[in-house]
């Protein structure tokens, strides 16, 4: 049987022992019989952290919303829904998601686990609209990790890493369904982040820009603002001397924008303008790899600069970089944990010899403002410097070991970068 490979095909993974439960049942049985495992969703992340030698089991046929609690206004979903599905069910009982990342087919107990985020100086990363969580543990028995019952190890377990077992359920967060308009503007000057960072990134609901590095000025500002009946979003011309768009755009320079959600200011409901893609458009396959780092918000504008510094060495593998803010939040391995962030995204071409040459030129750079790469993407930082990021990486230890005692769910990633072990 072919190894399968990951959503972009840059990674092949380790096994094909796959594994597709169609109950918790079935997952709880596959766990007591088998000796090591790892779980994946939609193969999204770019690198090995869900790989396993042995066995891999995929969530793809746990996808169902179970039930929707109006009193609490939350959400309870299997974990191998994708963000996509879920969001049609909530907007046809008038709920909404607080935030949502750029692509809409990315499962929602993936993107929680490795802290995945949208947009907006506001608005937390995905996994902090999490408010309990049922997972099978490595003995087979299902354990409900929620806020009521114990917060601290709730902040520990919700990014997980995949490490305490198979999460099969979550209860969700949701809010009153909304409009939203999405308005575009080209060629920011990098130099106006320097005094208007803050001014610009709060100037919508959800705010992102993007640059190919070709030279100091990003090609493009998105901005989604949120539509209430009392309110109308007056947008000009001009945006920090960018110029409105006048007509929809791809975010990389050259490709058409069929794949995008609605511009121009035209108003449409939230699921619809959040993403940056629609969710009838699977995104092309085995194009791009990506690397995002994430760090302290006062730092926006010299990390950025410092970025700009080596430009002429990132451009020529680029596809697209991107700049979006995240709120602070609670979770013991959330980059963002007690620190207002921003997050640089790289969307590289797949030539993966050309970009580990450029990686530890962006890390060496960003090395002054402590920057936490994305914990599902490509990165050449140290397991040691890494570990030293994260002042709750000891309990976050503690925590693997008291629920997963043999290491069941252990693989090398894990071994490498949570305990610094090398197999």
């Amino acid at each position: 049987m072919d190894r399968k490979r990951n959503w972009a095909g840059n990674f092949q993974y380790s096994t094909s022992n796959w594994h597709e439960p169609d109950s918790v049942e079935e997952v709880q049985q596959l766990v007591s019989r088998l000796k090591k495992l790892r779980v994946i969703g939609t193969r999204h992340s770019f690198n090995s952290i869900a790989d396993s030698n042995e066995n891999m089991v995929s969530l793809k046929k746990l996808n169902k919303v179970l039930s929707i609690d109006r009193e609490k206004e939350t959400v309870t979903v299997e974990a191998g829904i994708k963000f996509g599905d879920l969001c049609s069910v909530l907007q046809q009982h008038g709920y909404a998601l607080h935030n949502l990342a750029s692509l809409p087919h990315i499962s929602v107990a993936g993107a929680c686990a490795t802290a995945t985020h949208g947009s907006g100086n506001g608005n937390q990363n995905l996994a902090a609209a999490v408010r309990a969580m049922e997972v099978v543990t490595w003995d087979g028995s299902i354990v409900t990790f929620s806020k009521e019952k114990s917060e601290d190890e709730f902040h520990g377990a919700v990014v997980g890493l995949g490490g305490l077992g198979v999460v099969t359920k979550l209860t969700l967060d949701v809010h009153p369904s909304h409009q939203m308009r999405q308005d575009v503007y080209e060629n920011l000057p990098l130099a106006q982040l320097d005094q208007h960072f803050e001014p610009i990134f709060s100037s919508a609901y959800s705010v992102s820009l993007f640059t190919d590095w070709q030279d100091e000025r990003f090609n493009q500002v998105w901005l989604k603002s949120k539509l209430t009946d009392d309110q109308t979003v007056s947008l000009g011309e001009e945006f920090y001397g960018a110029k409105a768009a006048k007509e929809n755009l791809h975010p990389v320079p050259g490709v058409g924008a069929e794949n995008c959600t609605a511009q121009l200011g035209v108003p449409g409901d939230w699921l619809d303008r959040m993403p940056h893609f629609r969710m009838d458009f699977t995104p092309s396959k085995g194009q791009e790899l990506q690397s995002e780092y994430i760090m302290v918000r006062k730092h926006a504008y010299d990390a950025l600069y410092a970025i700009s510094e080596i430009r002429e060495q990132i451009a020529p593998h680029l596809l697209i970089c991107e700049v979006r803010t995240i709120a602070q939040d609670e979770l013991w391995l959330s980059p963002s944990y007690k620190q207002d962030s921003v997050a640089i995204h790289f969307t590289w071409q797949d030539r993966w010899a050309e970009v580990q040459k450029v990686l530890p030129l962006i890390e060496a750079q960003l090395e002054p403002f402590q920057a936490k790469p994305h914990w599902g993407k490509l990165f050449t930082t140290s397991p040691a410097k890494i570990q030293s990021l994260y002042e709750k990486m000891p309990a976050f230890q503690q925590l693997l070991r008291k629920y997963d005692p043999n290491g069941k769910f252990r693989n090398t990633y894990l071994n490498q970068y949570i305990f610094n072990e090398v197999e």
